[in-house]
């Protein structure tokens, strides 16, 4: 199973190194596995297997955090195989998640009180939705891993049940075709599962609806801000540069008195991007995330220049406006692929028409901010 707010099938890679659900590399090439939900193990035909508790630790709580800021994303996994939530037997159901240790947390916390099999598909500590996208979350690896973990000598039954968001990577009849198991679609939140199992497995329309309200936009906010942190220096660093540049060839006062309004302007259209647009989301025109971002840093410029307009010359006060125009529309675009709106080929689409017209933005902004030094 899955939660929606771990992150969206496809950020596109602009900028950051990791995706914003997870790791990405291979689960086999020596990463260390997070074991601390594990307590003890159940004793099955197929051989002994471990038992998880469905307890969050101060532990889990930290390394929450930490993710969520960027900090070690790639190793916050766990191992791959079969788990035992609670006592399960033979007849008990089998969840199936990916081995992202924040979404494996989720499943363990939101099923507690059921006897239940996990089982964990090593989607590279990749969430569920962003593995279906990416194919890590597909039916070879729920086959290879019903195989070995001999999952029909544990239970009696022939039944799997995956969460909705992983339906775009498994192909149900293939499942069948290759391990004798049946997929049934579970529900979208990990915290109707127990609902959806007492009701015969059949979901309500509340269920199967993806939201993204305040919260889990807002959620992802750190890890952008985070991302952007070491490109942001590097064009500080080009502003305070730029700002110096005058009739005097290059001026030290004039780069810092400058170049500080340069690297404000630059915050500004930052958190305009992964703060405001989250937040304001619903009641910016707009659909594409580029143009929402845009809309929002803009009219944030617009007020700054209004608020500091006795300070600031026209070419260097239209040079803000296009920055944070350009920088904010950026930043939010890095939300599309975690979002419930846009499947890969639109994210792809969105960032062929918006990348051009923020690059030009920026050099524009940039060309004005340097010009207009040598009109007064």
């Amino acid at each position: 199973m899955g939660e929606v707010k771990s992150g969206g099938c496809c950020a596109p890679p602009t900028a950051k190194t990791v995706p914003c659900c997870g790791g990405g590399s291979p689960s086999k090439d020596g990463i260390r596995y997070d074991g601390s939900s594990v307590d003890g193990q159940v004793e099955t035909p197929a051989g002994p297997v471990p038992r998880v508790h469905s307890r969050i630790t101060v532990r889990d709580l930290l390394g929450r955090w930490k993710v969520r800021w960027g900090v070690d994303r790639d190793r916050y996994r766990v191992a791959p195989g079969l788990y035992a939530l609670g006592a399960p037997d033979a007849a008990a159901p089998v969840l199936v998640t990916a081995n992202y240790k924040l979404t494996f947390d989720v499943v363990r916390r939101d099923a507690a009180g059921l006897d239940a099999w996990i089982l964990v598909l090593d989607t590279r500590g990749i969430n569920v939705w962003c593995a279906a996208g990416e194919g890590t979350f597909g039916t070879g690896e729920v086959v290879r891993r019903v195989t070995e973990a001999r999952l029909a000598d544990v239970v009696s039954h022939r039944r799997l049940l995956l969460p909705q968001l992983g339906a775009p990577g498994v192909a149900a009849h293939e499942v069948r075709k290759g391990c004798g198991f049946s997929v049934v679609y579970g529900p979208v939140r990990a915290r109707e599962i127990r609902p959806f199992l007492e009701a015969g497995r059949k979901a309500s329309p509340a269920m199967r609806r993806v939201a993204f309200p305040t919260m889990d936009r807002l959620v992802l906010t750190p890890v952008e801000i985070t991302g952007m942190l070491r490109p942001a220096g590097w064009a500080a660093a080009a502003l305070f540069l730029l700002a110096g540049i005058g009739p005097g060839i290059f001026s030290l006062g004039a780069a810092w008195e400058r170049g500080f309004t340069g690297v404000a302007a630059l915050a500004a259209g930052i958190l305009a991007g992964a703060v405001v647009t989250p937040v304001l989301l619903p009641w910016i025109p707009g659909r594409a995330f580029s143009v929402k971002g845009g809309l929002a840093g803009g009219v944030l410029a617009a007020c700054a220049v209004m608020w500091h307009r006795g300070s600031l010359h026209a070419p260097a006060a239209l040079a803000l406006v296009l920055a944070m125009t350009a920088v904010s529309s950026f930043v939010a675009m890095n939300f599309t692929g975690a979002t419930p709106f846009t499947s890969p080929s639109g994210v792809e689409k969105e960032m062929r028409r918006a990348l051009p017209v923020q690059a030009g933005l920026s050099v524009l902004a940039g060309l004005l901010w340097v010009g207009g030094a040598f009109l007064h």
